[in-house]
């Protein structure tokens, strides 16, 4: 069923040339786009820094369980066990997970819990990624779907311990101030 799904969307790799030059630009270069934005958010409004400590936080933790997943599982990339249509190269490492679909919705993600609509924004953009990796013959659509949740829950748990950690911190500060 993987290999099938695959199949329909990489079939159509090198028919459209514009679709092919727009789904690489975008599987190469949608990381820069991604740090213009936290960037231009960390310079523009001081309360949204918290925002992008926990973007970086989450793309930082999916690296560190995308190495240890790697380091422990390999699943052979499409044009490894089959012939299919790659437009551009690749590593030979493990198709699971995709770190190109992990990092951009660990971003977009952390971003959405706090700025809707910009973090919808980014979510249409991290999902183009993850098609755009199974167009260029890297991923199969299952390490898309497992790394989008991988991603997302990672920013949801960092999320949610941040907010565990600051009101741990005001009851610490209550009960402290209230001894004085």
């Amino acid at each position: 069923m993987d290999y099938k799904m695959f199949r329909v969307i990489n079939q159509l790799a090198g028919r459209y040339s514009s679709l092919d030059l727009l789904l690489i630009l975008i599987s190469k270069k949608i990381r820069y786009v991604f740090m213009f934005i936290l960037i231009f958010m960390w310079f523009r409004n001081y309360l949204q820094r918290k925002v992008i400590l926990y973007a970086v936080i989450s793309a930082a933790f999916t690296l560190v369980i995308n190495t240890l997943i790697k380091c422990f599982y390999f699943k052979p990339r499409p044009f490894i066990k089959h012939r299919v249509g790659i437009l551009i190269p690749s590593k030979m490492d493990s198709s699971f997970l995709s770190k190109h679909t992990l990092l951009t919705f660990a971003v977009s993600t952390s971003i959405f819990l706090h700025k809707r609509v910009l973090g919808s924004v980014m979510w249409g953009l991290s999902l183009l990624t993850g098609f755009s990796r199974i167009w260029l013959g890297h991923h199969y659509p299952s390490d898309i779907i497992r790394s989008i949740f991988i991603g997302s829950l990672t920013s949801v748990i960092i999320d949610k311990f941040a907010c565990f950690l600051k009101r741990l911190n005001r009851k610490i500060k209550a009960v402290s101030c209230s001894k004085i």
